[in-house]
């Protein structure tokens, strides 16, 4: 590797590599989304082919009690993946102790403090938020893992496991991981992934283990039959199409194409390239007819990313839907499940990942049901609601999000989601997790500085991104932790 996908980032990636290339032993923790899911198969992968023995934990949260349990584990080297940065302060008291060494591939906003093996794209004028995700951190790091396991191949035996095709020689093969990841943590807009994560892309697209195509920007083009497909979309809502089953199949009954085949409903993925243009012109013609703005029908169109090594008609071939896919294993305490299917297992882990996320949609759309119910409180510059037990702490996030779509939600305020959950002690806590859209954090919102400062207000923590933040604060502080929340909204927002 010369200055890699992400130049910016070569120096820090080669010192973090050549410490890990040095290490007996490392264990690898990681965060539970998507990003951290890809974050952790990325780097386990990377390990395994530089020949260096590795065991894998997974953390809802790094807190003290969680740095406290990695510590007691017997290895020399942590590597942090997908958090660290935010926790920068524990975790050289740990070090300070002789408890570990660290190594940390975050894209979280690092705490006020540093230690020696750190990469991070905030450190190097890069948007860990928009421009390149924990995967893609990690990403880099094994790059650079393969270059200094290289440099060292007399000293360590690498078994046999990289094979000079597909890009595994120099890891370029795990860019499709890095864009699922990314996907995942929403980087990707209509016009695809932007800044740093393009030097990931277009090492994928080199590798052969990745297409990055324009076509219909809908969840489920792999895997949803046609008026599922419509019916479900929530990106773009079309008047007598979504939510609307009869008329999602009366709006491809009148176009020009077979969409059926042997007495079943067809799937994108299926249809020729000329039927897929006939449903986009279809689509738009019907969104304008209906009133959406010219501006918002585009959006229906847009940069999709394709794996091109998975099987076609599979979860696993569309970046979207293999996020959702690992989502639904970690969120249900399975991220050994969501770690074998990025490691490769198509068999059992894949099974057991699909009965979690038929689960998860149901819960997800459960949950969603729960705030249409009860509807959104509003303050004066943001809104929310309060979900008690009935929708998982785990999830109460990605259900803040679809409610930005439902009707009676304001789009143009950011929307907090609080849930009941408990600390490793059995005492109540509060979950918050905040959601906003890109036209906000245009204006100049960032939820990671007012979920974070509005919580340690209250005796919590918080952090994350400029347009999706979590929290835990202490029971019975949800007033006076809107309070202050509201008040930084209406700061950064100029209101």
């Amino acid at each position: 590797m010369e200055s890699g996908p992400v130049p910016e980032l070569a120096e820090p990636a080669r010192a973090c590599a050549q410490r890990l290339c040095s290490a007996e032993g490392v264990v690898l923790a990681s965060h539970i989304d998507a990003d951290g899911l890809t974050s952790a198969g990325i780097a386990s992968t990377a390990l395994a082919r530089a020949g260096i023995p590795h065991d894998v934990v997974f953390k809802k949260q790094l807190d003290e009690a969680a740095i406290a349990d990695i510590a007691a584990r017997p290895r020399e080297t942590v590597l942090f993946t997908d958090f660290g940065s935010g926790q920068l302060g524990i975790i050289a008291d740990h070090e300070a102790a002789g408890d570990f060494e660290a190594v940390i591939a975050d894209h979280h906003q690092p705490a006020d403090a540093d230690t020696e093996f750190h990469m991070n794209p905030l450190l190097v004028g890069l948007d860990g938020a928009s421009e390149l995700s924990g995967a893609g951190t990690a990403y880099v790091l094994a790059r650079a893992l393969a270059a200094a396991a290289d440099e060292q191949e007399p000293l360590r035996a690498t078994g046999g496991e990289r094979a000079a095709d597909g890009g595994r020689a120099d890891n370029r093969d795990l860019a499709a991981l890095a864009v699922v990841g990314a996907v995942g943590d929403m980087q990707a807009t209509g016009d695809g992934l932007v800044g740093a994560n393009r030097g990931v892309v277009d090492e994928g697209v080199e590798a052969g283990v990745l297409s990055e195509t324009t076509d219909l920007a809908l969840y489920g083009k792999q895997t949803r039959p046609l008026p599922k497909l419509l019916e479900y979309a929530s990106e773009v809502r079309i008047p007598g199409i979504s939510n609307d089953q009869q008329g999602a199949m009366e709006f491809l009954g009148g176009l020009d194409i077979d969409a059926r085949a042997d007495g079943d409903w067809r799937r994108w993925v299926d249809l020729s390239d000329e039927e897929r243009q006939v449903v986009v012109s279809g689509l738009l013609q019907r969104a304008l007819r209906g009133g959406v703005p010219a501006e918002k029908a585009q959006r229906l169109v847009g940069t999709t990313y394709t794996l091109r090594e998975e099987p076609a008609g599979t979860e696993l071939r569309d970046a979207s839907e293999f996020s959702t896919l690992l989502n639904a294993t970690a969120r249900y305490e399975r991220a050994d499940v969501g770690l074998a299917v990025c490691l490769g297992n198509r068999e059992d882990a894949l099974g057991r990942a699909r009965r979690l996320l038929t689960n998860h949609r149901r819960n997800l759309s459960e949950g969603l049901d729960v705030v249409k119910q009860r509807g959104v409180e509003r303050a004066d510059h943001l809104q929310w609601f309060d979900a008690g037990g009935q929708i998982r702490e785990t999830i109460v996030g990605i259900v803040a999000g679809m409610a930005l779509g439902v009707e009676g939600v304001d789009s143009d305020r950011p929307i907090l989601a609080f849930a009941r959950k408990t600390d490793p002690d059995g005492d109540p806590e509060t979950k918050v997790s905040a959601r906003a859209t890109g036209r906000l954090v245009g204006r100049g919102l960032d939820l990671s500085v007012v979920v974070g400062e509005a919580a340690r207000a209250v005796g919590g923590d918080g952090g994350g991104h400029d347009i999706a933040a979590g929290a835990t604060i202490p029971a019975g502080e949800r007033e006076p932790f809107l309070d202050h929340a509201d008040a930084l909204v209406a700061e950064q927002v100029g209101e």
